[in-house]
């Protein structure tokens, strides 16, 4: 925030060095696992579970600050205190990964909450903005004064704040009193505000479909990443001996999330509001963990927060790539786009340079006859299958070459399967088949375009994209100008998986077409 006063022209650097600190970050936070152990009169813990979940929620924000760069410049919101809160948002998260007292974990919550109150509201400008930063305000003050209301409970029955002296002085009573079953509770509904659980659940919604892009998917991962850290931490340590009366509260909880969030997600018409629950649900997932009140439940909340993690902020990449590939083919601010490829272009090679499997892959291609009977196998053998398809094929069932030279490859070298069987008529009505689709997708974008609907256009147009994209992968390695498998099916396939992504999204599609028709009719939508 300093350097933006001096700084001069555009202010992408100040993102740049956000960056680079949150960079030096992780690496710090890995050499701590050198040196674990208590500090600030044991305040805070230092030990692997709060390094793994120091490193993810940094991880996060990394990703998130990286989605920002662009989407600040397009709204014209670049700004020093944009990235200054999401630093300080992380700062409080790191303080929660690491509390060992109940003191230093309202600290940290505090710092990370308000944080992500301004951040809802970032965009002045925008109405939804405002609101959605109101509705996370007054709520997330509420759910704040449970779990304090809880906390000073918790200290009256034992005078102490931290979680390991909790757990000696309820372990010496013969059974735990009701204050301190109630002070549990108030702590559980505090915390299960933070984490979005039902019947806590209402807020998220609102402020994912309110707020910036960027920040839905940094309040979908790291926050709520650091909330159930803190969440298991205290569960597991300071409230262990009351396991057989929170467990049920917990079980009940996380089944009325997943059903809250899953059934809910289903008339859902906007995709940030349906991500929003798409969160709840999940959030039920990794109470089912905190209900097992186990070692084994506890990693494996870790390895699913970690990909879920991941992979909610992947999804908000995903719909800016397309977003971006549509209002570039567009002519509309290609410097972010070009940017953006050659990010793609590095992470891509990245991707097969540090993967053994993939740059043997690679390098068969290169020279498939130097490994007749391994990666070349394949690929020549789909030219082969292409042979002896002529032009109305062999017959269903009658393929030799499908059975014996195209073993576990039928997903990557679908169209030479069909041209075995169904000759290259099968072929070309396959591909004019796709054809139409694209064709059809891109000119429905184009209506909800005029009509006003810039989302859903792009939203046809990309899948559009997407298809065509699929169609050439196909055709190019069954052509031989495409590696096989370690390349083209890890990305994009027609298994099993790959029929049910693209029934979505043709439904999608038809989705947007059936409400572009009511409103050229007059209807609402």
């Amino acid at each position: 925030m300093m350097l933006e006063a001096v700084a001069r022209g555009k202010r992408t650097w100040l993102g740049v060095l956000s960056l680079i600190g949150i960079a030096a970050a992780f690496l710090t936070n890995f050499y701590s696992y050198t040196n674990q152990g208590a500090a600030f009169q044991n305040m805070l813990i230092v030990d692997g579970y709060a390094v793994f979940f120091r490193g993810l929620v940094l991880v996060a924000g990394f990703l998130c600050v990286l989605a920002s760069l662009s989407y600040l410049d397009r709204e014209g919101a670049q700004s020093g205190e944009y990235y200054a809160l999401i630093l300080f948002s992380l700062v409080g998260q790191c303080i929660l990964a690491t509390a060992g007292d109940l003191i230093m974990v309202f600290i940290g919550l505090e710092i990370s909450s308000i944080a992500t109150y301004i951040l809802a509201g970032f965009l002045r400008d925008d109405r939804r903005n405002s609101e959605a930063a109101l509705k996370y305000f007054l709520l997330g003050s509420f759910a704040t004064a449970f779990l304090l209301y809880g906390i000073a409970w918790i200290y009256g029955l034992t005078g102490v704040t931290n979680l390991a002296q909790i757990q000696q002085i309820l372990q010496q009573q013969p059974r735990p009193s009701v204050i301190a079953a109630l002070a549990a509770a108030l702590i559980f509904v505090g915390l299960g505000f933070k984490v979005s659980i039902a019947p806590f659940q209402m807020w998220a919604p609102d402020v994912y479909q309110g707020a910036a892009a960027p920040v839905s998917a940094f309040l979908s991962a790291a926050p709520k990443a650091a909330a159930f850290a803190v969440f298991f931490r205290i569960f597991m340590t300071s409230f262990r001996p009351m396991n057989d009366r929170w467990s049920y509260l917990v079980w009940g909880c996380a089944l009325a999330t997943m059903l809250v969030g899953n059934l809910a997600a289903l008339v859902q018409t906007n995709v940030k509001r349906l991500l929003g629950y798409s969160s709840i649900a999940h959030a039920g997932y990794v109470l089912v963990a905190l209900a097992s009140a186990s070692s084994i439940g506890v990693s494996a909340a870790m390895f699913y927060l970690a990909a879920y993690a991941l992979m909610n902020i992947g999804a908000f990449a995903v719909i800016t790539v397309i977003a971006m590939g549509i209002l570039f083919l567009g002519g509309v601010n290609w410097k972010p786009f070009a940017g953006l490829i050659v990010l793609l272009i590095v992470g891509f090679v990245l991707l097969i340079w540090l993967s053994p499997y993939r740059m043997q892959r690679v390098v068969g291609f290169m020279d498939p006859w130097a490994d007749p009977y391994g990666k070349g196998y394949q690929l020549s053998h789909a030219l082969i299958a292409f042979g002896r398809g002529e032009w109305l094929g062999v017959g269903l069932g009658a393929s030799v070459e499908k059975l014996f030279y195209l073993p576990e490859a039928h997903t990557d070298f679908l169209l030479a399967v069909i041209a075995e069987e169904l000759g290259f008529a099968g072929v070309a009505l396959v591909i004019g088949f796709f054809v139409v689709i694209i064709v059809r997708a891109f000119a429905i974008g184009r209506q909800a375009a005029s009509l006003d609907r810039a989302f859903p256009a792009l939203v046809a147009q990309g899948i559009g994209l997407w298809l065509g994209v699929q169609t050439i992968i196909n055709m190019g390695v069954n052509m031989g100008v495409l590696p096989t498998k370690g390349l083209t099916l890890p990305l994009l396939s027609f298994g099993g998986s790959g029929i049910v992504a693209n029934c979505i999204a043709l439904a999608i599609v038809l989705r947007i077409d059936y409400e572009n028709r009511r409103l050229l009719r007059g209807y609402t939508v």
